[in-house]
């Protein structure tokens, strides 16, 4: 729901991460950071208005579908037009942010291409490459899936190429991320290469990464920062993937961040993203 009444500033809509991740960045997947409810803490106290929305047939967006997994990319750029000229008329801004996170980055790169009355676009732990690679670099990270490794990439290939595979023929432990309930979303995305959206998109483009991000990495923005050498790039050096700093370098010290949402988020984002949009 959006309330609110005039902006007097810059107006940015928050487009959230991949899977069940609601409109404060948390999950029942077991993240409860709040890292997008604290991101438009910070800003609003920069003077910056944010929308953060539920994606379509989740949280406070379940009645607008009855699957939220029959979804594709380009049903996400659909509703992020909609929420722009939504926060528009709510707020009389002539133009809106979008400011995507890690998969939303990826929908604002795609909305770029074709959603009217936009100031630019924040990426803020948005892969540089195509889906199908970032989930064979995740897996490859664990030894432990080694056994998978063929069977994974052969499944991600096929639906590369835009064609179903049987989720069932698959090793047991694959079945989740292969699931026929979401092949069609994985179809949509894996045929996307943010590297080439990013080099299209004819705004003011801002790419944020961490340092100590276990999903997306700083190679990945450097990707997307050569696709568009005039986009702007903020590395957070102990900035992890909930854009929580992380002392440590173990993985237990980085995912004890994903829970903690009086942890505030990673110094110089808020005023790096604040710095950008007003300029």
């Amino acid at each position: 729901m959006l309330r609110g009444s005039s902006a007097q500033g810059p107006v940015a809509l928050i487009i959230p991460g991949s899977g069940p991740t609601d409109r404060d960045g948390n999950s029942p997947l077991g993240v409860r950071a709040a890292s997008y409810r604290l991101l438009a803490q910070g800003l609003a106290a920069e003077g910056i208005t944010t929308v953060r929305i539920d994606k379509r047939g989740m949280f406070g967006s379940a009645g607008a579908v009855p699957d939220a997994n029959a979804v594709t990319m380009a049903d996400y750029v659909v509703d992020t037009a909609a929420w722009v000229k939504s926060v528009r008329a709510k707020t009389g801004a002539p133009c809106v942010w979008l400011i995507g996170h890690s998969e939303g980055g990826l929908v604002a790169l795609a909305a770029a291409q074709e959603v009217e009355n936009l100031c630019g676009v924040v990426l803020i732990a948005s892969a540089g490459r195509p889906l199908g690679d970032v989930i064979k670099s995740q897996l490859r990270a664990n030894p432990a899936n080694a056994p998978l490794l063929q069977a994974a990439d052969a499944a991600i290939d096929e639906l590369a190429a835009g064609r179903r595979v049987e989720a069932s023929a698959l090793p047991q432990p694959l079945a989740p991320l292969f699931n026929p309930a979401v092949q069609g979303f994985l179809i949509s995305t894996f045929s996307l290469d943010p590297a080439d959206l990013v080099a299209t998109a004819r705004l003011p483009i801002l790419i944020v990464q961490g340092g100590k991000d276990m999903q997306v990495s700083v190679a990945d923005a450097e990707r997307l920062k050569a696709g568009n050498p005039g986009a702007m790039l903020i590395i957070l050096p102990n900035a992890n993937h909930a854009l929580k700093d992380v002392a440590g370098n173990s993985p237990s010290d980085n995912f004890a961040a994903y829970q903690t949402p009086d942890l505030p988020l990673s110094e110089g984002l808020v005023s790096g993203i604040a710095a950008f949009v007003r300029d």
